[in-house]
């Protein structure tokens, strides 16, 4: 989600940043405390929600937003304010908020869940499920392994947050205490299996191999299980108490 923030205040434009970053840490924010300039930016890039002052030299908020929705008529005008009078106008515009500074951290998160139109999330191109029964997407659909011992595999290494696990990790989780000659051959089979799989859907590079050493590239794709860890609200409230539940090492 992009949010655009303008404010000709910077104490306040730091300040709203820093709650939008605290409630919604995933989403894109650009700052402005010039009207036109963030009129310029939002009419060159998709805005879905705008926290705007309304006193402001260069252009009035409830002008700023009457631009905003002329570019994009979805767009959730949220006023930020010191003054109550406005609010008549931010209802005729059909505002999704209107919140009164000093702005506190609960009514920013209160606004963003009662949006006046909803913002489709964009699928990403590689999604790894860890709540309930882990899988892997491609453009929103899971992919087939061959074997299931290579999902497994990618399973773990996603569990480990992008750490590097050697080869008698891997073996600890995938087979239990067993690690000896077949094992360690079986393990590299399943690592070819997993990684020419991965490459069929374009995305080989997301396991990395380095000597002894596994991992994933947590920057190559997106991940309930991180999302979660930066506090995003979506990825908390799909929490459900269910990790990984085909794996007995998952309980732990």
């Amino acid at each position: 989600m992009r949010i655009l923030v303008v404010d000709d205040e910077r104490h306040a434009l730091n300040s709203l940043e820093k709650a939008l970053k605290d409630v919604s840490p995933s989403d894109e924010i650009a700052l402005f405390d010039r009207s036109k300039t963030a009129l310029d930016f939002a009419k060159q890039n998709k805005i879905d929600v705008a926290f705007l002052d309304i006193s402001m030299p260069e252009m009035h908020g409830v002008a700023l937003a009457k631009e905003l929705k002329k570019a994009n008529p979805a767009v959730n005008v949220i006023f930020c304010t010191g003054y109550s009078e406005f609010m008549s106008q931010a209802i005729n515009l059909h505002a999704s908020g209107y919140i009164l500074k000093p702005v506190d951290k609960k009514d920013v998160k209160a606004a963003l869940e009662n949006l006046l139109y909803p913002v489709d999330k964009e699928i990403p191109r590689f999604y790894a499920k860890t709540f309930g029964n882990f899988d892997f997407f491609v453009d929103g659909t899971p992919i087939h392994f061959k074997r299931s011992k290579s999902k497994e595999m990618l399973a773990f290494l996603i569990s480990i947050r992008g750490a590097a696990a050697n080869r008698k990790e891997l073996s600890a989780a995938l087979f239990g205490d067993k690690y000896d000659a077949k094992t360690q051959d079986y393990l590299t089979k399943i690592y070819k299996e997993l990684i020419n799989t991965l490459k069929e859907f374009g995305a080989g590079k997301i396991v990395r191999k380095d000597f002894n050493a596994y991992s994933v590239d947590t920057e190559l794709f997106s991940c309930d299980l991180y999302d979660y860890d930066k506090g995003d609200p979506n990825a908390i409230n799909a929490y459900k108490g269910e990790f990984m539940l085909q794996y007995e090492w998952a309980e732990l």
